[in-house]
């Protein structure tokens, strides 16, 4: 096998999310009995597979619920919303949802956001079926799937991408993000990186490069769009930004280019930087690595 196959490879291996899916949470096919699950619900009218959403809400609920929507990782060419890292704060008080979205090899960038935000108004318009509050939703997501929960954040509300799926007349826009170590700015991604890097931005074979379609070089205009850091101004929600400071796949100047972005703005914002090594995994090794999580959705979703 030769050297350039050899990192095609490791590339493969990494960003597909071979890693964090060994760390998926351990429920991620079931569900507590006291927890009612929706499963495979379309939020595009025939999306299939691609375009649905599991919906999971504690048995017994007195008011409408705080929600919490989960992005699925995997370098935007792999994962699923079976793994559900919001699950457990359904018994919290919460309604928790995870997302399934095109992935690179369905249709580039900006399918997925689109996704997202067809998702979000989806469960706006279906907010009194399911006894959900519409104005208090929050979303969470890992590497790529940080990636897109920041987008809906930063991009929220501004029609940057045409919309699809139905519902059109409700807002995209959430209360509060929640960003696991995902990229935010596509044209600083490459300067970032240790020179040695086989996940290199403009490699054919890249996952940034199937997600625009050709290497980032080729491709600016469309991955500043993507980028959560080209859309931050003052109305951004509050965010809760975590990242490992030995990230290899990932580097976490790209956390600390939007946290001081957001600042900058004006925008409320925390970023918790875990000492270590990994792409994320470092950070679930600590005791005390979900607190910070469960406490800022309790102070911007909860009344």
């Amino acid at each position: 096998m030769n050297t350039s196959i050899k990192l095609c490879a490791l590339m493969v291996a990494a960003w597909c999310g071979a890693a964090l899916a060994a760390d998926a949470p351990k429920n991620d096919t079931r569900s507590p009995s006291d927890v009612v699950a929706h499963r495979n619900i379309e939020y595009v009218p025939n999306g299939g597979k691609s375009q649905s959403l599991d919906l999971y809400l504690p048995a017994k609920a007195d008011k409408p619920l705080p929600l919490v929507v989960y992005i699925h990782g995997g370098g935007w060419q792999a994962g699923s919303k079976e793994g559900c890292w919001a699950l457990p704060e359904v018994k919290r008080g919460y309604a928790a949802a995870s997302l399934n979205y095109r992935l690179s090899q369905e249709a580039i960038f900006p399918a997925q956001i689109q996704d997202c935000q067809a998702a979000i108004r989806w469960l706006r318009a279906n907010a009194k079926k399911y006894n959900i509050n519409p104005d208090k939703i929050g979303v969470w997501g890992d590497s790529a799937g940080g990636h897109l929960s920041a987008l809906l954040g930063t991009a929220g509300g501004k029609k940057a991408f045409p919309p699809i799926g139905e519902n059109r007349n409700e807002s995209d826009r959430v209360q509060a993000v929640c960003d696991w170590y995902g990229p935010t700015d596509f044209l600083n991604f490459a300067s970032q990186m240790p020179a040695d890097d086989g996940l290199h931005p403009n490699s054919p074979n890249s996952p940034l490069s199937k997600l625009f379609g050709g290497p980032v070089a080729e491709h600016k205009a469309l991955a500043l769009s993507a980028g959560p850091l080209h859309y931050v101004d003052k109305n951004c929600p509050p965010f809760l930004i975590e990242h490992v400071t030995g990230d290899n796949i990932v580097p976490i100047a790209q956390s600390e280019e939007l946290a001081d972005a957001l600042k900058k703005a004006g925008v409320e914002v925390t970023l918790i930087k875990f000492e270590g090594k990994g792409h994320g995994v470092g950070m679930r090794s600590k005791p005390d690595w979900m607190d910070p999580i469960s406490a800022f959705f309790d102070k911007e979703l909860k009344d």
